[in-house]
């Protein structure tokens, strides 16, 4: 696609009221033209409607095992994350000694560092954790203002360019609190209400929705007398060095062998279970073909999510051309995609899971997934997701991985995982409350979009 170069006319006026820069960067992003249209109405800076604009500073951080040191930790892009139930943990001891490192409800969230201007409303399931140096907090003051209607407006397409143009660095940009105070929010009246009431429901539906994905995984483990393990059981068991086993062709590599992984699959062969092959339909259970990515606009184009973005509320990915790839890159309702390259490290992505349903069903995704695709006749599909998200299934499938640097899966042991198997009423549970928690979903960025829509609308029609 050829390239595509941006020209904009732009009043005299703006010049005068910009200090007569001649830099294109204010005008092209709409920052300008966001001012501009905010000068209609009455106007406060940000500083004067908050109780503080603040960051934890940079410091090193401390992590620990076991949760009953540590806190939830949250990096710049686990802000955008739908479900947060597997985080690190920083230490207590360390959020003790500095306390902004904590959130609470309310408050808006805003990337300050590399890609900046990336925003969330920190909801419930938020409150009291832990969350990076590389955000930056905007603690609305409530007796002036709605928590709701700061971030809608923000996050609207007038705010981010407000926000993204204070920032500053060569190589990375990043923005400081100092930045953004004198940044002008328009007063809109009863707007702000509105905008707030549907920024809190769709807050209090990822909320709930966060339960339900939790509330299934322990249903489906406890209906076949298991518990998850958590992060704190599974490195208390010791380290995978000096044992013996006997090995068969399959694999050498000691990994696939480890005395952690087979303590788990002994305990879920103790009970019901089925192997992983026979619950998912043949041919399933691989990573998708190597294409060809042709870039092209929107309206002929597939938006292709990779193993980053996929864990977000609102992924982001490139454009490529429909024609160019197969119906392949697309995934039938209720499929698990499982990021299926990367490294080992306790923070990486590498085997944690992603539901597709809803309104994720029209995205195409890269190669660089396991497609596991349940056979309906043996699991419900929101049932085995149940299953595969939880911390259990991920320690199984790193066990099972191959490779050197990047790490993928080892394909003939793959098939043969135990699963735990619930009975028929269980199941059905389980994957009812899959499925509300992604209807949820898709429910509350509907309210946010139409917040922001409302916050946007009010001001271009300069009417409140």
């Amino acid at each position: 696609m050829s390239r595509k170069f941006q020209v904009k006319s732009v009043p005299s006026s703006w010049l005068g009221h910009s200090g007569r820069r001649l830099d294109c960067g204010p005008y092209m992003s709409g920052a300008i033209e966001a001012a501009e249209l905010i000068n209609q109405f009455k106007a406060e800076p940000l500083q004067s409607l908050t109780v503080d604009m603040f960051h934890a500073g940079r410091e090193g951080r401390q992590y620990v095992l076991d949760a009953q040191h540590g806190i939830p930790f949250m990096g710049s892009t686990d802000i955008l994350a739908f479900d947060l139930t597997y985080q690190p943990l920083l230490s207590k001891s360390q959020i003790s000694r500095n306390p902004q490192f904590s959130i609470q409800k309310g408050w808006t969230l805003i990337t300050r560092s590399g890609t900046t201007g990336r925003m969330a409303f920190a909801r419930d399931s938020m409150d009291g954790m832990a969350c990076s140096e590389h955000v930056m907090r905007i603690v609305p003051d409530v007796n002036r203002v709605p928590e709701g209607y700061i971030f809608a407006f923000l996050s609207s397409r007038f705010g981010i360019p407000l926000v993204t143009s204070g920032t500053y660095g060569s190589v990375i940009q990043s923005i400081e609190p100092h930045h953004i105070c004198n940044l002008p929010v328009p007063r809109l009246g009863h707007v702000e209400e509105i905008a707030d009431q549907m920024i809190q429901r769709a807050g209090s539906l990822l909320s709930n929705s966060q339960e339900k994905l939790n509330e299934a995984t322990t249903l489906y483990f406890d209906s076949v007398g298991l518990k998850d393990i958590t992060l704190t059981e599974w490195h208390s068991w010791g380290s995978d060095l000096g044992f013996s086993t006997s090995v068969d062709s399959r694999s050498l590599r000691a990994l696939n062998f480890n005395p952690r992984f087979e303590k788990l699959c002994s305990k879920i062969r103790s009970g019901p279970h089925k192997l992983l092959g026979e619950l998912c339909h043949e041919g399933t259970l691989r990573r998708g073909n190597i294409f060809k990515r042709i870039d092209a606009t929107p309206e002929h184009s597939y938006q292709l999510i990779g193993q980053k973005q996929i864990f977000w509320l609102r992924p982001e990915g490139r454009w490529i051309a429909r024609s160019s790839v197969r119906d392949e890159v697309l995934v039938p309702d209720g499929s698990i995609l499982v990021a299926a390259q990367g490294t080992l490290g306790e923070g990486e992505l590498f085997c944690r899971a992603e539901f597709i349903t809803g309104s994720t069903l029209e995205r195409a995704y890269s190669e660089h997934f396991l497609r596991v695709i349940a056979d309906e006749t043996q699991i419900e599909r929101g049932a085995l997701f149940s299953f595969i998200r939880s911390e259990t299934s991920f320690r199984m499938l790193r066990s099972i991985s191959t490779g050197s640097k990047l790490q993928d899966f080892h394909y003939a042991i793959l098939p043969t995982l135990p699963i735990p198997y619930p009975d028929q009423v269980t199941r059905t549970r389980c994957n009812n409350l899959i499925m509300e928690a992604y209807e949820s979903r898709d429910e509350a960025l509907k309210f946010e979009d139409e917040a922001r829509t409302l916050v946007e609308r009010t001001i271009e029609e300069g009417t409140a």
